[in-house]
């Protein structure tokens, strides 16, 4: 099938609700380093009221040859405080998860590393210049006597012609003695996206949007509702 007929056959599905993820991927995958932003694979649930009935998935994902990257925010979880208030009870997240590839555009989710970004590391990558470059290194042990036996760092270093960045996951696991390293290579046009991304979503992992759409103290309705999000540890892989 042609580009342009796998084209108008994509825009026949969209508009008849038969979109799914294999036919983004037949669709816009048409070269092995082509990438797409991640489609959420949770059908729509509104009920009556038009609120949405389940938890939402909007990862934004860059897939290449070796490699894929995947980016999503994780909400902060917060707990009452004895005032009647609320106060951060976990801080939120950007968490990346990368997956190697084992095949043209097929991916092992069971391989996947994980690397959270604090709010502090979201803000050194959005204030990267074309020639700049970050590295940050995690150890969940870092405090105790098995410091070092699982170390994971982060390196996001610009193109030699500045046209974008290396995005690399580095994870050794002493316990597990395996050593995983991954390189996604990210265009000026994809960081873009990232970088706006990120920026939209950092006050919301702070939980600042909270704090500024708070009622005011003279109403009488109580504390809004607490919506606790199971937040995916880094270290689970």
């Amino acid at each position: 099938m042609t580009k342009l007929a796998k084209l108008l056959h994509f825009r026949n599905e969209l508009s008849q609700g038969r979109f799914s993820l294999k036919d983004a991927r037949d669709t816009f995958s048409l070269h092995y380093c082509t990438s797409w932003a991640g489609f959420s694979t949770a059908r729509p649930n509104f009920v009556a009221d038009g609120k949405h009935g389940g938890r939402i998935f909007a990862p934004y994902s860059v897939y290449k040859g070796k490699a894929a990257l995947s980016a999503s925010p994780v909400l902060p979880t917060f707990t009452k405080t004895e005032s009647g208030g609320l106060r951060v009870d976990r801080r939120g997240v950007i968490m990346l998860t990368f997956l190697p590839a084992i095949g043209e555009r097929k991916y092992d989710s069971e391989k996947r590393q994980m690397f959270a970004l604090s709010a502090t590391e979201v803000g050194s990558l959005i204030s990267l210049g074309s020639n700049d470059s970050c590295e940050f290194f995690h150890d969940p042990s870092m405090l105790s006597s098995n410091a070092g036996q699982v170390r994971k760092s982060l390196s996001i270093k610009p193109y030699p012609d500045s046209t974008g960045y290396f995005v690399s996951l580095g994870v050794v696991n002493n316990i597990l003695k395996t050593n995983d390293r991954f390189t996604v290579p990210v265009t000026n046009a994809e960081f873009a996206v990232m970088r706006a991304a990120f920026s939209f979503a950092l006050p919301h992992i702070m939980g600042w949007d909270r704090y500024t759409n708070q009622l005011p103290k003279s109403t009488d309705q109580g504390p809004p509702k607490v919506n606790r999000q199971v937040m995916d540890s880094e270290w689970e892989r």
